[in-house]
């Protein structure tokens, strides 16, 4: 039996269109999984901000039917998950959300963050919606545009509330101190 990245011997041979879309596939649920785990820890940590916290929240479930959405395109495709991949995108989440506790401004650079995250999953989104369509896979499209439409959603959420964020917080800085001002 020839292994799929070889042909008879002949080195390595190119992924068919729906093997990579399952790779990406599998690579966005690791995604997903990592914003779930850094949005889980910035909702332990937030507040003195309660509309952020909600969002947040929120959004955590969002990013929960996200990863399931992923899955059935995966089981639909005849395969699952990565565990590997999900794992590591866990720990960078849990890394990456813990690195604000040491900064004195957590709640912007988390938000800023956010919205950066927003805006590298809105592309993948995109990217998956054509891949598979490219694949012949139109379900799969179909399935991921509510995931594309959410993460759309949250980053124009994230854009509009910014710059009254960044002066709560300057002003809270201000009055309060920083360490009622960071959370």
């Amino acid at each position: 039996m020839d292994c799929p990245i070889t042909q008879r011997g002949r080195g390595p041979v190119a992924n068919t269109t729906k093997e990579t879309l399952i790779d990406w596939l599998r690579d966005a649920h690791a995604m997903e999984s990592q914003a779930v785990e850094m949005l889980e820890r910035q909702a332990e940590r937030i507040k003195n901000y309660p509309d952020v916290l909600a969002k947040v929240q929120e959004h955590i479930e969002v990013s929960n039917r996200q990863a399931d959405r992923l899955k059935q395109c995966l089981q639909r495709l005849g395969t699952d998950t990565s565990a590997i991949k999900t794992g590591v995108a866990m720990l960078i989440g849990n890394a990456q959300s813990l690195s604000g506790v040491v900064a004195s401004d957590e709640i912007v650079k988390a938000s800023i963050f956010d919205y950066s995250f927003e805006h590298f999953e809105i592309a993948n989104y995109r990217a998956l919606i054509s891949a598979a369509e490219q694949a012949g896979e139109p379900e799969i499209a179909r399935m991921l545009q509510p995931s594309l439409d959410e993460e759309l959603e949250m980053a124009a959420w994230l854009e509009q509330r910014l710059p009254q964020l960044t002066k709560t917080y300057l002003e809270r800085r201000e009055t309060a101190g920083t360490a009622e001002a960071k959370r």
